[in-house]
């Protein structure tokens, strides 16, 4: 297209906006410099995106995949080296980008000292190349903002010159040699890996459930934090925890409950500073008598080692906290009829004398009766020593600094969807009739459904998160409804009949235990219905997808994380080590490159010191690989689309200067 030939409008861009626009780029000069660099940066190839889900605090696992890109690290290294180097120096070097320091100490050990400086020699070069590769696909500035500053101005010169180039070769190489003559070879190497790493992933999107389980979900809050360009779409457990930072009572007693049930103390006492000692007091106490196996906490997969002593206070905290749990949500589905969740109301229902509970006309033997704080006139009412524990953990959890930090994190970069290049992204649902169209919930006294539904409840998480003095009854509501997004029938993050917790604590029955997933998890197979959701938030089903979590992938039962023709992609294949039995692998990566799309399957990942002593990987097979008929390049990104706008506003702006209707400056 010839721009300068089109007349000037002042109707297609307002004029306004262009003396404003001359602001930045006060000359003709300025105006093309930029749109020659805008155009330029559309022809690049466009930049990886990582997709996972459902982390559920294995800090270990989460960490090692964005050390090796989810796999991208040792394609490109195999691809650079395949005639070069053997699998096992391969591998090595693999080994050696993901855990530089941990790497460089066992490799002091092992190698003579005299053969140490030839080993910084070929490990430079080799990293180099490495390096070369994953910063092809950046503009130069964009690579150098990445750059640690000490090594910026020497990495720059290595990754745009060559050893091969006749006028440079020796240039090169000297900068390589003195690096080593200098003593500064190790940490090289080091900033140079960690470059590496951060180039692989352009950007990463979590799609929901940071927390719950695993041990380190604190640790990864801390890494997403500081990571260079990241989304999360809010799972169910994510919105539990930030309930529970906005005040919830009954999400503080959740989160408590889960930790315990895990063993999992680390995330709330070092992770969040949340002081457990007047809960442990009260629970060896009140419950010091009575059999507590329902109770025990699961410790199959924790790395902490706890005594039969520690189990025991950890079964009676669990006990004592679930109780307080159930009579708190109780307090709230009276403050809210319309959620119509009567039937989690049960404790009432408990004969303690026969030891038995009577659901739906249906008498049950509970597997423990002794619960000595629950009032058989008053079974709801929580004791003064009860309420002293929920009151001391309340202040704890909305004092905490770093649950503050990590949940004004999880608000400025989170939200409940996110539509990205063609993509829909969200952790559970969008709740659907049997009809298959979209139902309509009640928020506030208003019924919304589909997108609208979804942008309603993400004002509501914002205005709930945010601390006041004085609550307003619409913040109120607000924090009360943070509690039915964790599991409320029609929340888009569960939507299931019912939560089941008193039922599968305490009954052998399976039945009463049965939880009915919503109309969308039983239609979601059918490329009709991803089409309809697709276009109600703007994206043409043609080449579109729906990336989700929260339901596991069962492989070991022939489940598929593909479905609807391939519009739907499940990504949940259980990354949290309770999960792996059912699934029968340890999580997927979806990866979106400017070739098309791949979904990684994991390996289970044993632990960090055998990644780095036995070079062992969590990279299984990939189950989907989806080309494109060209390789995308930035302009066929949503990013790409802002920069041809900013093009073509910049077009209007010299047509402006050269008519004369806007001046020159400078």
């Amino acid at each position: 297209m010839n721009h300068t030939s089109t007349p000037i409008n002042t109707c297609d861009l307002d004029l306004h906006y262009l003396r404003l626009l001359a602001k930045s780029f006060p000359t003709v000069a300025a105006a093309s410099t930029e749109i020659i660099n805008l155009e330029a940066i559309l022809n690049l190839p466009k930049g990886t995106e990582h997709f996972l889900t459902d982390i559920h605090g294995e800090d270990e696992a989460f960490r090692h995949v964005l050390k090796n890109a989810s796999g991208t690290i040792r394609r490109k290294v195999d691809e650079i080296f395949a005639s070069s180097l053997r699998e096992h120096e391969r591998q090595d070097l693999c080994t050696l980008i993901y855990y530089p320091r941990e790497k460089l100490r066992l490799m002091r050990r092992s190698e003579k000292p005299e053969a140490i400086d030839e080993w910084y020699q070929l490990t430079l070069n080799r990293l180099v190349k490495v390096c070369q590769n994953v910063s092809s696909k950046y503009t130069r500035s964009k690579v150098q903002k990445a750059l640690p500053p000490e090594f910026s101005y020497i990495i720059q010169e290595l990754l745009h010159e060559t050893e091969a180039d006749p006028n440079k070769g020796a240039y090169f190489g000297r900068i390589i040699s003195t690096i080593i003559l200098t003593h500064r070879a190790e940490e090289f190497i080091e900033a140079m890996c960690r470059l590496i790493q951060r180039l692989a992933i352009d950007s990463l999107h979590i799609v929901g459930d940071i927390y719950d389980r695993g041990p380190g979900a604190h640790i990864i809050m801390d890494t997403l934090c500081d990571y260079h360009n990241v989304d999360v779409q809010w799972g169910n457990h994510d919105l539990l925890w930030m309930g529970a930072y906005a005040g919830n009572d009954s999400c503080i007693a959740n989160v408590t409950r889960i930790c315990l049930r895990y063993a999992n103390l680390d995330t709330l006492e070092e992770g969040y500073g949340i002081n457990l000692l007047p809960l442990a007091t009260y629970a060896m106490e009140t419950y010091a008598e009575g059999d507590l196996e329902v109770f025990n906490p699961k410790i199959k997969f924790v790395r902490k080692y706890y005594t039969d002593k520690e189990k025991r206070i950890i079964a009676q905290m669990h006990k004592a906290i679930t109780v307080i749990q159930w009579k708190l949500e109780a307090a709230c589905i009276d403050r809210h009829p319309e959620w119509e969740m009567e039937d989690r109301k049960q404790l009432h229902l408990i004969d303690g004398e026969r030891g038995t509970i009577t659901i739906e006309g249906v008498e049950y033997k509970l597997k423990d009766s002794y619960f000595p704080t629950i009032d058989p006139e008053a079974p709801f009412r929580l004791t003064e020593e009860e309420q002293s524990i929920i009151t001391h953990l309340h202040g704890s959890f909305i004092g905490s600094e770093k649950l503050r930090r990590h949940v004004r994190f999880m608000l400025h970069h989170g939200s409940f969807y996110l539509v990205r290049n063609n993509n829909l992204l969200y952790h559970a649902s969008i709740p659907l009739t049997e009809k298959g169209t979209f139902k309509e919930v009640e928020v506030g006294g208003v019924a919304y459904k589909g997108k609208a539904l979804l942008d309603r409840l993400d004002r509501l998480v914002q205005l709930a998160c945010r601390h006041h003095s004085d609550i307003s009854a619409e913040q109120r509501y607000a924090i009360d409804f943070m509690w039915y997004l964790w599991c409320g029938p029609s929340s888009p993050s569960f939507d299931k009949s019912r939560m089941a917790t008193l039922e599968r604590y305490l009954l052998s029955d399976k039945e009463p235990q049965k939880e009915v997933k919503g109309w969308y998890y039983r239609l979601q197979d059918s490329e009709e219905i991803c089409d309809m959701i697709l276009r109600e938030f703007g994206l043409n089903p043609q080449g579109a997808h729906i990336i989700n979590g929260h339901v596991p992938v069962k492989t070991v039962k022939g489940e598929k994380p593909v479905r609807a023709g391939g519009k739907l992609l499940v990504i949940d294949g259980g990354f949290s080590k309770a999960y792996q039995p059912e699934t029968g692998i340890a999580g997927y990566t979806l990866v979106f490159h400017s070739r098309g799309l791949q979904l990684v399957q994991h390996n289970p990942f044993e632990s960090r010191k055998k990644a780095i002593a036995e070079g062992c990987d969590i990279i299984g097979n990939t189950v989907l690989e989806e080309w494109g008929a060209h390789r995308l390049r930035v302009r066929d990104t949503d990013k790409g689309r802002e920069l041809q706008n900013q093009v073509h506003e910049l077009h209007h702006l010299l047509k402006a200067y050269r008519s004369g209707l806007i001046r020159e400056k400078g």
